[in-house]
């Protein structure tokens, strides 16, 4: 695994860990900068609603991949991975290590291993499950792919109806199981080394967090936001935790207090999946946040046993 004198350190964990800060302070100290690994910070438009780092908390530490996109422009986890591999090459002319931080388990799994070629869909199958969820919802999307593949189901984010649409489709196309993909093991190298932190709290108190978040995001205008974004509501962009929320209780589907509740719970729902998938992977080594002497020590002793 680790075979050059470059490297990348990924902190992963789920939502409201405390990613943002720790990450901050390890780019101080290995005099780096951050890539982040969060798909939903990409994008100008959305600011409250993907706790996206402010300046005072980036703290004059050059972040990539933030405010990097508009909603309006097509990006995948495909484009990502020639993206962050572009600029790693570039960093590496003047750094020694890049921190890479976030949540998204996707898109660091394509940054570390390269992701499977997954085969094309046929039109009138992709066209056929959108009219299916205009006609029957989101809830009849995520009853088909539990019942189809229930292993992805439990790590997939389960409000994305573009995810839930692109398994089945998957699934409908060739007979394979979006996680039978998922599981095929990758021969790619990378030329960098890598070192995988896991951040993880009690459970209560992530939850805790996680709510608390929300109130503070609802207090810095997030239903403001959303309210602005509600025209491009059918942007893939938008179909995430934290918007999808509002938007049902901006077209009447429910109340205020409702979309509160929801915006909690599905947050927590969706740290419980993150979990999930990263605890799947045993390169991980996994710490409190606030553990951060041990975490420098971690990094620094597998550094110096591989140099």
């Amino acid at each position: 695994m680790y075979k050059s004198s470059k490297r990348i350190v990924v902190l992963a964990g789920p939502t409201a860990v405390g990613k943002t800060a720790l990450s901050v302070r390890l780019a101080k100290y290995f005099k780096s900068v951050i890539l982040s690994a969060d798909s939903r910070q990409f994008y100008k438009e959305t600011n409250v609603g993907t706790a996206k780092p402010t300046l005072e908390e980036m703290q004059n530490i050059p972040h990539y991949f933030i405010n990097s996109l508009s909603i309006h422009e097509d990006y995948n986890v495909g484009k990502f991975e020639k993206d962050s591999l572009n600029l790693l090459q570039e960093l590496f002319d003047k750094l020694d290590t890049v921190i890479v931080a976030g949540g998204s388990g996707l898109y660091i799994k394509a940054l570390c291993e390269g992701i499977d070629d997954m085969p094309s869909i046929p039109t009138e199958i992709r066209e056929s499950l959108n009219q299916t969820f205009k006609e029957k919802g989101i809830g009849f999307l995520q009853e088909q792919l539990q019942l189809t593949d229930p292993a992805y189901f439990k790590i997939v984010d389960q409000n994305n109806p573009q995810r839930l649409i692109r398994a089945l489709e998957l699934y409908e196309a060739t007979g394979k199981k979006m996680s039978f993909y998922r599981a095929q093991s990758s021969e790619i190298v990378r030329p960098f080394d890598i070192i995988k932190i896991g951040l993880e709290r009690p459970r209560e108190e992530l939850y805790e967090r996680i709510n608390a978040r929300m109130d503070q995001m609802i207090d810095e205008g997030l239903f403001e936001e959303a309210e602005k974004l509600l025209p491009f509501k059918h942007l893939n962009a938008l179909q995430t935790v934290g918007y999808s929320e509002i938007f049902g209780y901006l077209q009447g589907e429910y109340d205020r207090e409702e979309a509160v509740r929801l915006l909690k719970r599905n947050s927590r729902r969706y740290a419980k999946r993150q979990l999930t998938w990263f605890k799947k992977d045993q390169d991980f080594k996994w710490f409190n946040p606030g553990s951060e002497a041990e975490i420098i020590e971690t990094i620094e002793s597998i550094v110096n046993c591989h140099n």
